[in-house]
Formats: structure tokens, sequence, C-alpha cells
């Protein structure tokens, strides 16, 4: 039975198919269990990283990490998302796809926090050669290349807690900030690994860019409200209703999106 059962239960105790399923892919990288047809729909649609813990997905933990805590010193908070990474990722447990995007995550995030961007270059390439040598197996997996790739794009994209940083913004200005940039980051994202799976599937999505700039402000608070029905329904089951109906919603507007994306003429092209 797999290790992460009573938080899949937790999550299958709130959640329909395919909300369950998507909610269990994005938190714990889980492989989808829900039709055939609503999985070539998220191919089609480009969205299928969503549910495949990457490098994205392991970033977006330290962004949400450094958006709590972003007050403190720099050695608090670097020292704070490195533990809150690797308390994720062994939780999830620990596979060879989750180390790799957790490796080239912290060695970047350190670099990044401490405002040394250019830095954050280097330590990725030196954690590519270090796990070149150490599990040479993993050097031209997939996994591997759409991992450090996701980083990739996140490092060349303007830092996270810009967004958040200025608290005598409105509301709506902060709101409007944090959609703008979480689309660019899933952009500079998917721009950097859609030539691995074009390479590895010979098939190109031609409305992913499209489908994730519509979901990709819903993946921060899908953790965040998720992790919070997970540790309250833990409790008691109607502790974590009101985190659960939360996701309800974002999990409905992802599935109508991937519907409806998915259905446009000459979305996907094989070769």
């Amino acid at each position: 039975m797999h290790s992460l059962s009573p938080f899949v239960e937790i999550v299958n105790s709130y959640f329909p198919e395919p909300h369950a399923s998507l909610m269990n892919g994005i938190l714990f990288g889980i492989p989808l269990k829900t039709t055939k047809h609503f999985y070539e729909d998220l191919k089609t649609a480009g969205l299928l990283h969503m549910v495949v813990l990457s490098g994205m997905n392991i970033g977006c933990i330290a962004g949400i990490t450094e958006m709590f805590f972003h007050k403190f010193s720099k050695i608090a908070l670097t020292l704070i998302t490195i533990l809150t990474v690797i308390f994720f990722t062994v939780l999830v447990r620990s596979e060879a796809p989750i180390i790799r995007a957790t490796f080239c995550t912290l060695s970047t995030s350190v670099a990044i926090i401490a405002g040394k961007r250019r830095t954050a270059f280097y330590t990725l390439f030196l954690s590519y050669c270090f796990i070149a040598v150490v599990w040479p197996s993993w050097r031209f997996s997939l996994s591997t290349f759409l991992s450090y790739g996701a980083t990739l794009g996140i490092i060349l994209h303007t830092a996270r807690k810009d967004c958040y940083s200025n608290e005598n913004k409105p509301l709506s200005e902060k709101i409007s900030a944090y959609l703008k940039e979480e689309s660019w980051v899933s952009f500079r994202a998917h721009l950097f690994t859609a030539p691995f799976i074009y390479y590895y599937f010979k098939q190109i999505s031609l409305v992913s860019v499209l489908s994730n700039v519509l979901v990709s402000f819903t993946i921060a608070p899908l953790i965040i409200f998720g992790f919070l029905t997970v540790t309250a329904g833990m409790i008691h089951q109607s502790l974590g209703t009101i985190p659960s109906i939360l996701c309800y919603g974002l999990l409905q507007y992802i599935i109508f999106v991937v519907t409806y994306v998915s259905k446009i003429p000459f979305a996907m092209i094989k070769l």
C-alpha cells in the first residue's frame, strides 16, 4: 500500500473524481486515477505537468514559504525554506523525480533569496553535474530535464516576492500583480520544458500557453488550502470542510478549462 494512503484517503473523502485525482497529483505527485478521456484532455491542453511533482511544483512550495516568511532575515528565510522543502520531500516519498526536483530547487532558492540571481545559474548547473556523477542513470531522463527546465524558467523571471513586498498597495493591485506574476512564471516554466516534451513524445500542444496562463494562478492556493484540508481532516472530518470547498471551486475551474481548451480545433499536433 502507498505510504501516502492516509493522506490520499482524506483527499478522496472530500472530493469526487476527477477532482480528487487532480488534488492528489498536485499535492503528492500521485499518478492520475481518472478516466483515460480526461487524461488525454490534460495532455492536449498541455497541463499534465501540473499533476507531476516537478521543479515548478517544488519551486511553488519554496515560493509559498518565502511569501509567508519574507519579513524574516535572509539567513532565517533560507533555513526555513530549506527545511520546508526537505520536509515536503520526505513526506511525499523520496523517489527519483522528487529528489531531482528538490535538489535543483534548493540549489537555486538559496541564491535567489540571498539576492544573487546570477549565482543561481551556477548552482543549478553544479547541481546537475553532481546528479550526473552520483546518479548517472538520471542524466538524460525526461523528468530530470523537466525539473531543470522549469527551474531555469523560474530563475529567469523576477522574484516572486515582488508581488507582495509592498504592503501599501491596495488589495486589488496585489491580486492583479499576483495573477500577472503567476502567469509569467508558468509561461517561463512551460517555455523551457516544451522542447523536451516535444522531443520525447513527438507531440506539441498549441494551446498549452493559453491553458497554462488560465490556470497557473490556482496552483499556489490549491497547495495551501489542500494541505489545510488534509491537516484539518486528520483531526476531524468537519474541520477540513471549508478549505476543501475552496479547493473544489478551483479544481472545478481547472476541469472547465481543460475540457473546453482541449476541444479547440488543432489543439494538439503529433509528428
